[in-house]
């Protein structure tokens, strides 16, 4: 069954470029997914504006109601049937690939871009399902987080990724950081790949990526760390992984202590 997607934005042309490279034209051309784009500029009445002033003062402009939500309706109709509808906003739920995951589920779904000072709320209230933020940061518009949104939501689907247990070992995955990937030469001016990596021994090589893993995760994002019931062999790893990096026995003493003291 082919998954449908609209993206609901004042500057369509933006997705064209994105829909017709890389993985998306993939899934696109393979029939796995359908992608389409619509203007709530087309529902406007002669003359009439998109956005207006803010009620209550307040500096910017606020997209009106009315155009978007007739947008919406009039993309849901293309699409026979209910669909999701994602408006991508800075004050929504932080994404991640959980998210992504059951968002490939649904058959349907609409990403909805606003710009300057937001939607009236009013549609957010009628229309929206869910609004999702990329980070804590501002964009001008939700045209690129929605495009984000799509591209990891689509690598879940069967088929769109060649090889699947790519996306099984992907960062996040597990709520761990990928560990470091090497290809050839085997030496270069650059360095050499780790012996491990070329000895052939899959337990040892196993080993090496869950200590790069562990190790990666636990220095960058020790709120991922914190998800995980640290065994002994994990602990283990993670002290080699500093060691390795140079850091002193009591410093290495001191990170742990941080974690073992949240948990």
């Amino acid at each position: 069954m082919t998954k449908k997607y609209a993206f609901i934005s004042v500057f369509p042309e933006i997705f064209v470029p994105f829909s017709q490279s890389g993985i998306v034209k993939k899934a696109t051309d393979s029939g796995l997914i359908q992608i389409k784009s619509f203007n709530p500029r087309d529902f406007l009445s002669n003359k009439d504006r998109i956005d207006d002033k803010v009620y209550g003062g307040g500096p910017g402009m606020v997209f009106k109601s009315e155009p978007i939500r007739k947008c919406i309706n009039h993309a849901k109709d293309t699409f026979s049937g209910s669909s999701k509808v994602i408006h991508l906003s800075a004050s929504g739920e932080t994404f991640s690939a959980q998210i992504a995951r059951e968002l490939s589920k649904e058959d349907s779904l609409i990403f909805l871009s606003s710009r300057y000072e937001g939607l009236d709320q009013r549609v957010i209230d009628a229309e929206v399902d869910m609004e999702i933020s990329i980070g804590d940061y501002v964009l001008t518009g939700g045209e690129i987080p929605s495009m984000v949104l799509l591209e990891a939501i689509i690598r879940f689907i069967d088929g769109v990724v060649g090889d699947e247990e790519s996306v099984k070992n992907d960062s996040f995955e597990n709520a761990l950081l990928e560990h470091p990937q090497y290809t050839r030469p085997e030496k270069n001016e650059l360095g050499e790949v780790p012996e491990t990596l070329l000895s052939g021994n899959h337990d040892q090589i196993e080993k090496w990526k869950r200590k790069h893993s562990l190790g990666k995760t636990f220095l960058r994002r020790q709120d991922l760390i914190r998800q995980h019931d640290l065994n002994e062999q994990d602990i283990k790893l993670i002290k080699e992984f500093l060691s390795d990096l140079g850091y002193e026995s009591d410093r290495i003493a001191e990170l742990l202590s941080i974690i073992n003291n949240e948990n």
